[in-house]
């Protein structure tokens, strides 16, 4: 008998229920946050929450409060008493929950030791209930917590907060630089946490003398010092590079508003340039024209400037205009055609330059690039300027020593900058721009050497060992303290490159990865690194530092690079994870960006680590079609390393906790016809049931900031599914398909039901938008918890099948006859006229007749036309009472009107009278918000959600209206 058998596992809190309405709005409050967010240490693609995390964890850890009773009566009906009872212990841990996932109390000692002694004595508990294991000594240890493990570390938001709950947190990645983020996140600092810094500055500081130097306050003021080191020291060495503006009287002559700045030297922000191409028109083949996707420079009321062009007969020149241009469309499109094949015209001869021509181009290196504009620093905010001949110079006279040659991977649509001629890292950036990064990069070297005498002379020992094998004298910190110096390079170049673009609604440029993606930019933004705008090395450099405010807490941690296939630091710990998302993000393709600097940068100091020339990628999980020729083989490497990785996790995971795995949807899935259902997530749950795992709950979770989609952008992340798991049993048996619909619709009513109309304060309910991805935790539950669940013709029924019928549960009719009609005929007509005989036959099927539901008040029969009345169409002085045909969706559209004519009150009356369909009024706004929301009726939606979020203070007013007499409800 296997250890899984002979363990006894009390259920946890996140298998039954969480507040998850709490978890969701401090998860998006938090993706607004910048200052003091450790993700400002580095970026990386799709971090989860530190609030979601903490919550996951937590629940995955504390016992529910009905795990007693439930191993002692197996399958058995619990009483209502019994019930009531874990409900108010529930209350008891979401307040736990609430508080421990605000933002503000990320670091609160007093709520995370609450949280930490929850912890330990559910432990405590689950010890107790196994002492008699035969390994007992090495897995329920009452006075050691399990650790934590995150086989897909990426950002280390996971096991940072594993770390903050008192769990020793391994971390380990494939990706380098990943592991390096895990090491800068929950190796660092709780290996120099409590010291005191070790630069000339702080110890001869009498201010700082006596100083508590708590968790990584030490090592943050370090890096403030050094920081500012490399910050002065780059401005000694190519300062003369990034040349101040003075204002001339001639300058003044035709702009007045510099008038009062003669004489000033302003510094500049950002230069602004247009790529350019010869001209296709034979008559201007020697001329390069402009390639300028809009010569608006600022669009902000008051402030706004543009580009004019100003052309003469074989050339042209740029000058900057204030106020708004006569022809604005014009100005906004600057040399852009507005067709999709031929993106831009020839300035000159307005010839039009396909996309075909733009490659062709560009990759005969005829593609060059112009000054347009100059953004500097006012003291009433950005002053623009035309650019000089002498200012264009200084720009393009630096010659790098160095550049990055390591070959961008190309996928269609994620880095198109390949098509056009950008073919190496080093293509991304100016000449400008690799002289100052390649600075940057050699004085973090600099940097490292002088803080490792400073230690010395601080009276740290120096163990001779590196931070890579483990040490913790003087050379150890000094490459901690390095490996945040070249974090702060990467920021910049991420500030710092030809792909960068300007945002003329804030006046401020983009990063490269304001999507993820190495998108091609025609007119690009090149900031100046040593001014203190917005990108540059001292902005970032404030903004990391701040980051250290939620690191050095907790226990000890571990960052290593493994592949997820074959790793074996999950061994009997506690696993949470996010793996990567089918094909959505390439994290080896686009962390490139980041290595070629970070490895020159800090090979000497992690050798194996910066081993190869570019980020390992032939075994990271991702279905690119691109790198394994072709969709179909794409997809069959992902599905099976993700179920080798998975398998690993259910043979490996501690056995008496479940395992939590993120699954971020697109938002192309999100808005998918069939509901939760797409090739990323149908091959996800493959993976995971053939791994041998069976799911006992998913939970919804606002990962993703609203307004994150940028216009079509169908990659980016909407929202996220947390899959709780445990190990299938080895003995499970198989199940026909029949025997599986009828075990879910024995089910999924009742699950649904708790997920929707909540408890008071006892749970929070599900949101309807995530309805249809909640309802799959039970329904895959009992799909994962047999073998194979059997098709008619003995084949075992796919993944996509389990998801297709669980999701057409919520579209199943459970109401009466005319309800029934109604929702399948809003369902194909919504609010629109329909045909008499398709509602003649559609009735008949429903078991009623159009004449009987047009009797009922809800629908509208004349001459051939069929068509439901809205809410608004319904008659004000309404009187269930006298109904002799009630359907459910008429309460439910009654209620609607009543809602939006006298609010609560008024709505709680309606509710107080027919209180016998409440329950499925309630269901049916459920069901028709959903379908409204996959169809895009958003008008529609909004209202059965209002009804949905205010149901409670409609129960209320029910509960408080005095009893209705004959007659009385609208006297």
């Amino acid at each position: 008998m296997s250890i899984r058998h002979l363990v006894k596992t009390p259920k946890k809190l996140i298998e039954v229920a969480l507040p998850l309405d709490a978890i969701n709005v401090a998860s998006a409050r938090e993706k607004s946050i910048r200052h003091g967010h450790p993700s400002t240490l580095h970026l990386w693609w799709a971090r989860r929450p530190l609030a979601t995390a903490r919550a996951v964890i937590f629940g995955q850890m504390v016992n529910d409060p009905s795990w007693k009773w439930e191993l002692e009566h197996p399958e058995e009906i619990p009483p209502n008493n019994l019930k009531a009872s874990w409900a108010k212990s529930r209350k008891r841990l979401f307040t736990i929950i609430e508080e421990l996932v605000r933002w503000e109390n990320t670091t609160n000692e007093e709520v995370l030791e609450k949280a930490r002694a929850e912890i330990r004595r559910s432990w405590q508990e689950t010890c107790e209930l196994n002492a008699d294991h035969p390994q007992a000594a090495e897995l329920f240890n009452p006075g050691k917590l399990p650790a934590f493990h995150d086989p897909f570390a990426g950002g280390g938001a996971l096991p940072l907060e594993a770390q903050r709950l008192g769990l020793d947190a391994h971390a380990s990645d494939l990706n380098p630089v990943a592991v390096l983020i895990n090491k800068a996140m929950i190796e660092i600092p709780t290996t120099f946490a409590g010291r005191g810094p070790v630069n000339p500055k702080a110890r001869l500081s009498r201010d700082l003398v006596g100083q508590e130097w708590k968790a990584a306050r030490g090592l943050a003021k370090d890096v403030g010092y050094y920081g500012q080191w490399m910050r002065d020291e780059a401005q000694k060495r190519i300062g003369h590079l990034y040349p101040p503006v003075e204002i001339t009287a001639k300058m003044a002559e035709e702009r007045p508003d510099l008038k009062a700045l003669v004489g000033q030297k302003l510094t500049v922000i950002a230069w602004l340039w247009a790529r350019t191409v010869k001209s296709p028109n034979p008559a201007f083949r020697h001329v390069d024209v402009p390639l300028a996707s809009t010569f608006i420079l600022s669009s902000k009321a008051g402030k706004e400037a543009f580009i004019e062009p100003v052309i003469g007969q074989d050339r042209y020149h740029f000058t900057v205009k204030l106020g708004v241009p006569k022809d604005a469309e014009s100005v906004k499109r600057g040399t852009k055609s507005g067709g999709s094949h031929s993106p831009f015209l020839c300035l000159l001869s307005g010839a039009p330059m396909p996309f075909e021509y733009l490659r062709k181009e560009s990759r005969a290196g005829r593609m060059g690039a112009r000054l347009m504009a100059i953004v500097a620093e006012g003291k009433r905010g950005r002053v623009y300027f035309s650019p000089t001949k002498e200012i264009e110079a200084v720009a393009l006279s630096p010659i790098p020593e160095w550049r990055p040659e390591v070959e961008i991977c190309h996928w269609p649509g994620r880095t198109n900058v390949v098509e056009y001629g950008l073919t190496r890292f080093g293509d991304l950036f100016t000449a400008r721009q690799l002289v100052a990064l390649t600075t940057f990069s050699d004085l973090v070297q600099e940097a490292r050497e002088q803080i490792k005498k400073d230690a010395l002379a601080a009276g740290l020992d120096d163990d001779g060992r590196a931070l890579c094998v483990g040490g913790s004298g003087a050379t150890s910190y000094a490459d901690a303290v390095a490996v945040y110096l070249a974090f702060l390079v990467s920021q910049v170049a991420n500030h710092s490159s030809s792909v960068c673009g300007w945002n003329s609604a804030n006046t401020q440029m983009r990063s490269v990865f304001a999507r993820q993606a190495i998108p091609m930019v025609w007119d690009y933004a090149e900031s100046n690194p040593l001014c203190d705008s917005s990108g540059s090395f001292s902005n970032l450099f404030e903004r990391q530092v701040k980051g250290f405010e939620a690191l050095g807490y907790g226990t000890i941690g571990i960052a290593a690079q493994a592949d997820a296939n074959t790793q074996t630091a999950s061994v009997a710990k506690l696993v949470s994870t996010d793996p990567p998302y089918y094909d959505n993000i390439e994290y080896a393709d686009l962390s490139d960006f980041f290595y070629v600097w970070l490895r020159r940068s800090l090979k000497n100091s992690f050798p194996e680590l910066f081993v190869t020339m570019a980020v390992p990628k032939a075994a990271e999980l991702v279905a690119n079609p691109y790198r394994h020729g072709g969709k179909e083989k794409a997809e069959k490497f992902f599905l099976e390393g993700m179920t080798q990785s998975m398998h690993r996790l259910a043979e490996q995971a501690h056995p008496v906790l479940p395992v939590t795995i993120y699954y971020a949807f697109k938002q192309s899935e999100v808005d998918s016809d069939e509901g939760t259902s797409s090739a990323g997530w149908d091959t996800f749950l493959d993976a995971l049931i053939r791994a041998g795992f069976a799911v006992s709950g998913t939970w919804p979770v606002r990962t993703e900031k609203e307004g994150r989609v940028i216009g079509n952008d169908s990659n980016a992340l909407a929202s996220s599914i947390v899959v709780v798991c445990r190990p299938r049993l080895a003995d499970a048996g198989t199940i026909s398909r029949r025997a599986f619909l009828r075990e879910l619709n024995q089910l999924l009513p009742e699950a649904l039901d708790e997920m929707t109309k909540g408890a008071g304060d006892d749970r929070s309910p599900v949101a309807p938008v995530d309805l249809s991805q909640a309802i799959i935790g039970p329904g895959m539950a009992v799909f994962s918890k047999y073998a194979a669940v059997l098709e008619a013709d003995g084949t075992p029924m796919s993944v996509r099948t389990a998801l297709q019928l669980i999701n057409r549960f919520l579209a199943e009719d459970d109401f009466d006859h005319d309800t029934q009609f109604c929702l399948h005929w809003f369902e194909q007509h919504g609010w629109s006229d329909g045909k008499f005989g398709d509602a003649d036959t559609l009735a008949r099927a429903k078991g009623t007749s159009v004449e009987g539901v047009k009797q009922a008040g809800v629908l509208f029969a004349s001459g051939g036309v069929v068509r439901l009345l809205k809410w608004a169409d319904y008659p004000d002085e309404w009187k269930p009472e006298t109904e002799t045909r009630l359907p459910v969706w008429e309460a439910l559209h009654q209620l609607i009107r009543t809602f939006k004519a006298d609010g609560e009150s008024g709505a709680g009356k309606v509710l107080g009278a027919i209180q016998d369909k409440g329950e499925a009024v309630r269901q049916l706004a459920y069901r028709l918000h959903t379908l409204c929301e996959r169809a895009g009726r958003a008008e529609d939606a909004r209202a059965y959600n209002e009804i949905i979020t205010s149901w409670s203070a409609i129960e209320s007013a029910a509960a408080a209206a005095p009893k209705l007499k004959q007659g009385s409800l609208f006297a």
